[in-house]
């Protein structure tokens, strides 16, 4: 079988700001989704999908895509969803389920689902570098959605990202003197970014403030010293809780630690980032959250 891979994201500023064009910083990870796919010409038109988390099969799909039809799975809601995409990927590709081939298709998601690093981005970037169409638009009408994660996925850099007036990004080179003390925590508390998303559009912001995060974002990916990195940080964070009227993660869970703690994605679940301190690993233990990565062990830059 021919493989495709994708890097899951970290997004480093902007969250929720990211929709109205705040510009993002985000970050490859090493682990992300594989790709797999073989066609059989054997005149059925089907399309056989199995997906696997860590390589452990979690959903299978038999479906017929001349009637769009699931003839068997073993979780429908799941299935309903790969079917509308992969005819949103038919209605898109020049080549793609236009025939009768048989298409094997088969993913396998590196990283707990449970992670937020992307397992929806990073199928819909495989999916769209397979069928050779528009990543972004794919995953417009697929998901919704800024798009700053289809921009890691695809370029397999960190990024500079901005969703409005309309879709741009660059590859940026970051990589700050004093990575090796930044840590990233997992919450293990998956948020709905959707819902999260919702209520953040149903505040009324001003241009101006979505301006800040991106005067920000630019600040703290010129940064060159730990302590200011950490000020920008705290900064960040307790703009977006102002304006959600919410606390931070920090009051929240981390209140006596030393360093900042700054969300990354949605507010309240998934990673959160901090600095390196005397037993950082025993706190964030004793506080129940073990799973702490430096950045080798995460990052993919």
């Amino acid at each position: 079988m021919n493989a495709i891979f994708s890097p899951g994201k970290l997004m480093l500023t902007s969250e929720y700001f990211a929709i109205d064009g705040a510009l993002v910083l985000a970050v490859p990870t090493k682990l992300g989704q594989e790709f797999f796919f073989e066609e059989t010409d054997d005149k059925k038109s089907l399309i056989i999908w199995e997906a696997y988390h860590q390589n452990t099969l979690w959903l299978k799909a038999v479906i017929d895509y001349k009637t769009w039809q699931i003839l068997e799975t073993n979780i429908p809601s799941s299935a309903e969803f790969i079917t509308k995409t992969l005819k949103n990927v038919q209605q898109l590709s020049h080549q793609k389920f236009k025939t009768d081939l048989t298409y094997h298709l088969k993913t396998n998601l590196q990283f707990p689902p449970d992670y937020g690093l992307g397992s929806s981005s990073t199928l819909m970037n495989n999916l769209s570098e397979w069928a050779g169409i528009d990543p972004f638009y794919l995953n417009a009408i697929s998901l919704g959605g800024s798009g700053y994660d289809i921009a890691v996925a695809k370029e397999k850099a960190a990024v500079l990202f901005q969703s409005k007036p309309e879709i741009k990004y660059e590859k940026v080179n970051f990589n700050p003197s004093f990575k090796n003390e930044l840590i990233f925590i997992h919450l293990n508390q998956k948020q709905d970014s959707r819902e999260g998303i919702n209520f953040y559009k149903s505040k009324k912001k001003s241009p101006e403030l979505v301006n800040e995060f991106s005067d920000l974002t630019k600040k703290i990916l010129l940064c060159n010293e730990l302590e200011n990195f950490s000020e920008l940080m705290m900064i960040h964070e307790y703009k977006i809780a102002n304006f959600l009227e919410i606390s931070t993660v920090k009051e929240k869970l981390f209140s006596d630690c030393p360093s900042f703690v700054k969300s990354l994605g949605a507010w309240g679940g998934d990673f959160v980032m901090s600095a390196k301190f005397g037993d950082y690993k025993n706190y964030f233990w004793e506080k129940g959250f073990p799973s702490v990565f430096e950045w080798e062990n995460i990052i993919d830059l």
